[in-house]
């Protein structure tokens, strides 16, 4: 299987969906621990809450293979990209709720981590890199937006219930001053849902590596509280009456990223 699915589109945004992958190959299967075969960590149908995307002729880029495999939103020599705060790794080793993803003397090695690197993460990075020059060649300037999802209590990584909507800009590093005030405006704007800008999660590695501005390529980090759309327990079913509240709320956000973009191009 391919380590991901592109589709291009004309705008100048490009979404990424690092996160919201689900296949696992046999051979690794037979390897994993039964809590992490049920995938818990997954971005849960991000790409189906963003299904608005081809009527804003964004570009399409996520992920085939489960975050197990390898995280594609973690730096290629795995340094935390959040010291002193716990973390999970370019290839983990356990879940969030730190149930072990290998069974005994299963887990791979740097040689097989390395091949991961080359076989999955390059390959993802680099389409990245090819569309956002080809947008940026476009446009004049290219829009990033990075779609994640999480559980709305996950202890390890931040105490009590997280905000509907988790904005992350590298504190405002990755990403121009009016574009990121006009997300978050828009994000204030919506009714019922509780939003943070650059709290807990200020943006992974695709959003801090990426969002240039000075080189006129903007990114934000979107992570959504799950609850927002879905069951969170196991099986993690999709809600569409859910759904049906997030969604233009979802859409507005990134409206707001391309008219304010476009204006202060």
């Amino acid at each position: 299987m391919e380590p991901f699915r592109f589709r291009a589109g004309a705008s100048p945004l490009i979404v990424s969906m690092p996160h919201v992958g689900t296949y696992v190959a046999p051979g690794l299967a037979a390897r994993m621990t039964e809590p992490a075969l049920a995938l818990p960590d997954t971005d849960w149908h991000v790409d189906q809450l963003y299904d608005f995307l081809g009527e804003l002729d964004a570009s399409l880029l996520a992920a085939t293979h489960s975050r197990y495999v390898i995280d594609l939103n973690r730096p290629p020599d795995g340094t935390n990209l959040y010291p002193g705060q716990q973390t999970t790794g370019l290839v983990p080793i356990d879940t969030f709720a730190r149930d072990p993803i290998y069974r005994a003397h299963q887990a791979p090695d740097e040689r097989e981590v390395a091949e991961r690197i080359e076989r999955y993460w390059r390959p993802y990075h680099e389409r990245l890199q090819r569309e956002l020059a080809r947008v940026r060649a476009a446009h004049g300037y290219a829009l990033l937006w990075d779609a994640h999802s999480i559980a709305s209590e996950v202890p390890r990584f931040f105490a009590g219930q997280l905000p509907h909507l988790n904005l992350g800009t590298a504190r405002g590093a990755s990403c121009a001053f009016e574009l990121e005030h006009a997300v978050a405006n828009a994000a204030q704007r919506s009714r019922g849902y509780s939003m943070v800008l650059n709290g807990r999660f200020t943006g992974g590695y695709i959003t801090r590596a990426y969002g240039t501005p000075a080189s006129r390529v903007h990114a934000i980090q979107l992570e959504l509280a799950q609850r927002t759309y879905m069951d969170e327990p196991p099986p993690y079913g999709f809600r569409a009456d859910l759904a049906a509240g997030i969604r233009p709320v979802l859409r507005a956000l990134i409206e707001a990223f391309l008219r304010t973009a476009k204006a202060s191009a």
